[in-house]
């Protein structure tokens, strides 16, 4: 039988474009360090380590091999993963598996991606190695969102100055979090006159590139409850793939987040998702994806997310607290991004966010990671169990 495991600790760096301070290991350190430091621990009391980033955005391979020594983590059990954007969603999954199996009492899992030393790299490098997938790759992520948006507008009566409105909110977020990279102060006037790169996606709807990490230490529940008294118990997790993502074939209206959260919410009993999850942390590359990505996570009715930001509904403390973060379009260390979401989901169910903390009591939160690929990975997190 399944152990139930919780998150005893989190850390992250303050995300930044460049980072030319610090190695890609000691950048990675800093979150380690503070997670441990969250945790009360050290890392002789970590017995397993899951660790990556996207690979190909970095431009090199195998970098476990030089980052374990950096974090004294030598002779430890372990594994390194990578999945393009999803990469910190499997990450996290990986490591609930290995700590719910019992084996493992500290499971410490730490994600990166340093952008400013190899942004280009991905986009140098094409898809990838198979002629048969990257034949039929002809959308970079701009473009995708673009071709997203212009059938989310067609079906639903929003405008470019409703997805302004989401962006701002974005922001507004962002301005709350230390942690967050762009903090801009933005208005819709200023998002509607910004460069227009694929219509109608402009530069501000898009995420960044980041140079930042995040950690967290789960536990099973003996060990946890020795650890920590303000345990975040992992209630669920769900991860699956969509076919024809980024090619042509791809229905630009689909999207794998609304399977996944069906999956969990009926494994859960989870009736009425605004109401039963008080705070959400989703994967959303560009600022009209939140609009799809709410309706698909069960916050509203398809196609009318864009009336609650004309309703002035949805912020920190609002009606709906979506992404109080600041969420990926405000920081994007691509490898880490999921696990960000995670770990500032984790501090919203433990009432530690600070400035940007949703007002009253959170039971429940939802992450989520994402992928070009069209993969979605779903973390329910509970204070109680």
């Amino acid at each position: 039988m399944a152990e139930r495991i919780a998150i005893v600790g989190v850390g992250q760096t303050h995300h930044k474009s460049k980072r030319p301070d610090v190695t890609t290991a000691e950048m990675i350190a800093e979150s380690v360090e503070r997670c441990l430091e969250d945790a009360g621990l050290q890392m002789k009391d970590v017995d397993h380590l899951v660790g990556g980033s996207f690979e190909v955005a970095d431009g090199y391979h195998c970098p476990d091999k030089w980052i374990i020594p950096e974090l004294g983590a030598v002779g430890k059990a372990g594994l390194e993963l990578q999945n393009v954007g999803t990469t910190g969603g499997v990450l996290a999954v990986a490591s609930f598996n290995i700590a719910a199996t019992g084996l493992f009492d500290t499971v410490l899992c730490y994600s990166w991606q340093k952008m400013d030393e190899a942004a280009g790299a991905f986009g140098r490098g094409g898809g990838g190695a198979n002629e048969y997938w990257t034949g039929q790759f002809p959308m970079s992520p701009i473009t995708n969102f673009a071709r997203r948006t212009y059938a989310y507008m067609d079906r639903s009566g929003c405008t470019e100055e409703h997805i302004a409105m989401v962006r701002v909110k974005q922001d507004q977020c962002a301005l709350k979090n230390p942690y967050a990279q762009l903090r801009l102060g933005l208005t819709v006037e200023q998002v509607m006159s910004d460069v227009l790169l694929a219509w109608p996606i402009r530069r501000l709807h898009m995420c960044p590139t980041t140079a930042g990490a995040a950690a967290f230490i789960v536990c099973p529940e003996e060990r946890a409850k020795k650890v920590t008294d303000k345990p975040v118990w992992v209630e669920d997790w769900f991860t699956c793939h969509q076919g024809g993502a980024l090619t042509m074939a791809e229905d630009p209206t689909s999207s794998t987040l609304r399977h996944a959260c069906e999956v969990v919410y009926k494994r859960q009993n989870i009736k009425n998702p605004v109401k039963e999850i008080q705070a959400w942390e989703v994967y959303e590359p560009a600022s009209p994806a939140e609009l799809r990505w709410m309706e698909e996570v069960g916050i509203c009715e398809d196609y009318t997310a864009w009336k609650l930001f004309e309703q002035d509904k949805v912020g920190i403390d609002k009606e709906v607290p979506f992404n109080p973060s600041g969420g990926v379009t405000a920081t994007n260390p691509i490898g880490a991004t999921p696990v960000v979401r995670l770990v500032e989901a984790a501090l919203q169910v433990r009432g530690d966010a600070g400035e940007h903390q949703i007002p009253g009591k959170i039971e429940r939160a939802l992450a989520t990671g994402y992928g070009g690929q069209g993969e979605n990975v779903i973390m329910l997190l509970r204070k109680t169990l």
